[in-house]
């Protein structure tokens, strides 16, 4: 079953632009900066899309763009005079950064109320990928809930609704025991995608198994999961061999092809048939991944926001 990661956040903007609302009716708006380093077309492509979606739901985002030979203290300043802008509620330096860059000093200059990528060591925020894997996740679990009482299964936009109900009624505490049900794998783990993936699991109190360049027998690992999380970046990093029948493959890593356009770990013609449940690229991670962004930005501004309920 392809998993429709567009229908998944609208209903979560559906969500936020009330949020929204609120705020705005306190003065309030949402406010995002993105400082953009060079011109990466990967990076251009995600922050349009952050722009976009920060629209739909009434927040405004800003961004600042840099050239590719700026020094770390160029963007320290520039940080540090956002932190003590009011009118500004989220700070983001978009990744990857320019070797010149001293990335610790950046992710520890933003302040924590304002980090919504999570970078700094005092931040309240998760980095929105781990939760958007989560969120889809937390659908799956939905679904195979209402498979189990014979409801007819959807991704239509209408009924995300009612799956995300029933995640809320049963609790987070039985949604984690699923979790806890099932042998957990992440292939790769790198410092923006399978890392902080892993981080997070490990602090909701999952053990998921790594897989990273190192590891022996990485094919028989793959082979016992029950969910894997591929993270790679590379074309045919996950193969229909590699995979037990009815596994839940969630796939975050993002290689731009010859063809100029961003593919997954693997090819989904391959996995269709063995997968129980798949995410596509594109519609799959990368949309609830920006709704996840956009709803940290939200709670950032609600927490920033002395007189808000």
């Amino acid at each position: 079953m392809i998993i429709n990661g567009r229908a998944i956040a609208d209903q979560l903007y559906d969500e936020l632009k009330k949020r929204v609302a609120k705020l705005r009716q306190k003065g309030v708006i949402p406010h995002l900066v993105v400082l953009l380093i060079g011109e990466n077309p990967a990076s251009v492509s995600y922050i349009t899309q952050k722009k976009r979606h920060a629209e739909l739901i009434d927040a405004k985002v800003t961004i600042m763009q840099f050239p590719e030979q700026v020094t770390t203290d160029e963007l320290v300043k520039t940080i540090e005079k956002l932190n003590i802008n009011k009118s500004v509620h989220a700070i983001l330096v978009q990744k990857p950064l320019p070797e010149q860059i001293d990335v610790p000093t950046i992710d520890e200059t933003i302040s924590p109320n304002k980090d919504v990528d999570g970078f700094n060591s005092k931040s309240t925020f998760v980095l929105a990928l781990p939760l958007a894997v989560m969120k889809i996740l937390e659908y799956i679990y939905s679904t195979n809930s209402l498979i189990a009482n014979e409801v007819k299964q959807s991704i239509l936009t209408d009924e995300i609704a009612a799956l995300s109900s029933v995640a809320h009624n049963d609790g987070k505490d039985q949604f984690i025991s699923w979790l806890r049900s099932k042998t957990i794998v992440v292939l790769g783990k790198g410092p923006t995608a399978g890392g902080p993936t892993i981080v997070h699991m490990e602090k909701l109190g999952l053990q998921p198994n790594v897989i990273d360049s190192k590891t022996e027998s990485s094919h028989e690992i793959m082979k016992q999961a029950d969910i894997l999380i591929s993270a790679v970046g590379k074309e045919h990093a996950v193969t229909a061999h590699d995979l037990k029948k009815g596994v839940i493959l969630i796939g975050v890593g993002l290689y731009r092809g010859a063809d100029g356009k961003n593919h997954g770990d693997y090819d989904e013609e391959d996995i269709k048939d063995i997968a129980g449940f798949y995410t596509p690229t594109p519609r799959g991670v990368g949309p609830v991944n920006v709704a996840c962004l956009m709803e940290n930005v939200v709670t950032a501004a609600e927490q920033q926001t002395p007189f808000s309920s």
